[in-house]
């Protein structure tokens, strides 16, 4: 290996693991993106789904006799947590 191979594999390398893209990259991330108004059935469906999960816990539940779940730890904030699609 030359010493300029060498240099551009490191670069590439930190670039992977400091999350960096290319400026000229043919498709936008996913916070550059807005969610449309036209959707597919799937694209809804999905987006149901995570609305109904969600929700805290009910309060019978949490009353419930023997349970140690006392919270929904997988409650996801509208703006601070990204589903990801």
């Amino acid at each position: 290996f030359g010493s300029s191979h060498f240099g551009s594999r490191l670069r590439h390398t930190l670039r992977c693991k400091l999350g960096h893209r290319r400026s000229d990259s043919p498709r936008p991330s996913t916070f550059d993106r807005a969610m449309g108004a036209v959707k597919t059935f799937m694209l809804k469906k999905h987006l149901a789904k995570k609305l109904n999960q969600n929700r805290p816990l009910p309060q019978w539940f949490r009353m419930k006799t023997g349970t140690k779940i006392r919270y929904n730890k997988f409650r996801r904030h509208w703006r601070r947590g990204k589903i990801g699609l």
